[in-house]
């Protein structure tokens, strides 16, 4: 049979499947990911994370005697506000947090700042320790 012959034939329908709707059938042509996780792999590669800065002996001296002054006054539950360093767990470095909250226990065996909601901050992630409170105790 040659073109000629069908070109003027009707479009074959079948009587089991009806026609796919046009809107669908541009699905069975769209692209598909080859490598699968290829794109979250370079995201992640190319997600920035900050380096851990390792401070001063005047400085770790300085968040002691804060941590020592804010111990004496636990049962106060004064309001803190707390920066550490937080490790990334899937790549080298981590962020910087901030929480700001009352004091409900520092953990001497865990070593740990317990904020009353519950957010605990590991005492060598401290960076800096900052309170209203405190400076009225200094």
């Amino acid at each position: 049979m040659l073109y000629d012959d069908m070109i003027h034939l009707p479009h074959p329908t079948s009587a089991r499947h009806p026609r796919m709707p046009l809107s669908e059938r541009a699905a069975i042509f769209s692209p598909f990911a080859a490598l699968s996780g290829h794109a979250a792999a370079i995201a992640e590669t190319a997600r920035l994370t900050d380096q851990r800065v390792e401070l001063d002996e005047d400085t770790k001296a300085e968040l002691d005697r804060k941590q020592a002054v804010l111990l004496e006054h636990l049962a106060e539950q004064p309001e803190v506000t707390v920066t550490w360093f937080q490790p990334d767990e899937r790549k080298d470095g981590g962020a910087y947090v901030t929480a700001t909250g009352r004091l409900k226990k520092i953990d001497p065996m865990e070593r740990t700042l317990i904020l009353l909601d519950g957010t605990r901050i590991p005492l060598e992630d401290v960076a800096a320790l900052e309170s209203n409170d405190l400076r009225r105790l200094l």
